[in-house]
């Protein structure tokens, strides 16, 4: 649950309109999931959300994941049904566990869709991961907007980790997505707020397609990390010149106690705080990002975001956060700003 309260100036009133203090219910999940034995053990997963990251704000209750999975070997997995596509460490990686309260890249990424997702785990000491995906959204449950088919890769390495101590490592990854098209095509993102209208938005246009391509790298020592992520989409939209549009970040976190964040070497990326002092752990957050939807003849905007904020992550279940977020957002021949604090609690089981 959220509370996000706003502070803009008169330009940034001009370009996006009043953006209302609120409350809001930010995600409630509930996930089934389970095995069945066999020559092929296949696990299931059914989850089902209200409203969600990517959702309409009118949505109440939608199906998130509808997935079965096929274990093929000791390190291969094959998923068949509604799932996440295999780009931007920001969307694979589970939300709830990430520094930053809310992601920045959304223009370049879908929370769900359904198809086919292949993952494997490279050797033993499992020190990389590939993924492959194809995806087309008319075989989702409902109403769709039948795009096509979108293909995704994404590779990851553990490029170095402590001998001696697995809190100390740097993973290293790269993606490539194909975006579909049925000819328009439109990119928009809210500046770090799910509660935001659409700071950044191309609006439809004429497009074919697009190819995106994502690098990451988070470097973990004990407590403190570091993670940056970039990635750009070069559109097929020749009536309007082909517009490349490009969006990064980069996230500092220092666990005041001492804990870290695990690394999960099965799916290439860190897993959630789980304190081991009694009063849990406190950890300090800052971020720099930056997303330009403006080149060609496409005038989306762009929107540069800092952030710095506090998790107290109490227990393995609970967490709360405080953070602050200043937002520059150049559009229409202005730029406009943004203020924004969102305090946050969140419990997973």
């Amino acid at each position: 649950g959220d509370h996000t309260n706003f502070w803009q100036d008169s330009t940034s009133v001009a370009q996006v309109g009043r953006q209302d203090n609120q409350w809001e219910l930010r995600a409630a999940r509930l996930s089934f999931l389970g095995a069945f034995g066999g020559a092929i053990p296949v696990s299931y997963q059914i989850s089902g959300e209200y409203k969600g990251f990517d959702g309409d704000p009118d949505t109440t209750w939608q199906l998130t994941d509808l997935s079965l999975t096929f274990t093929l070997g000791q390190r291969t997995k094959l998923t068949a049904g509604k799932t996440k596509e295999t780009f931007a460490y920001e969307m694979v990686g589970d939300a709830a566990n990430l520094p930053a309260v809310e992601r920045v890249l959304s223009p370049f990424f879908v929370s769900r869709n359904t198809g086919l997702r292949l993952t494997h785990v490279w050797g033993p000491q499992k020190r990389g991961t590939l993924s492959l995906g194809l995806y087309n959204d008319a075989w989702d449950i409902g109403p769709a907007a039948e795009r096509g088919w979108d293909y995704s890769a994404r590779v990851t390495a553990l490029a170095w980790v402590d001998a001696a101590d697995d809190s100390r490592y740097l993973h290293l990854g790269a993606a490539a997505r194909h975006v579909a098209s049925k000819g328009t095509m439109r990119f928009r993102g809210r500046p770090g707020s799910n509660v935001a209208d659409n700071f950044v938005d191309t609006g439809s246009f004429a497009g074919d397609g697009a190819l995106q391509l994502g690098l990451e790298a988070m470097l973990a020592l004990g407590p403190v990390s570091v993670q940056g992520e970039h990635v750009s989409a070069r559109v097929d939209a020749p009536t309007v010149g082909n517009p490349a549009f490009t969006g990064w970040y980069v996230t500092g976190s220092w666990i005041l106690t001492g804990d870290h964040r695990p690394y999960d070497r099965n799916v290439g990326y860190a897993r959630r705080v789980v304190p081991q002092g009694r009063w849990g752990a406190p950890e300090l957050v800052a971020r720099y990002a930056d997303v330009d939807l403006s080149d060609g003849q496409i005038d989306g905007g762009r929107f540069r975001r800092t952030d710095l904020g506090i998790n107290w992550w109490a227990t393995h279940r609970w967490k709360a956060g405080l953070h602050w977020g200043h937002v520059w957002l150049d559009r229409f021949g202005a730029e406009g700003e943004t203020d924004t604090l969102l305090a946050r609690i969140q419990w997973v089981y």
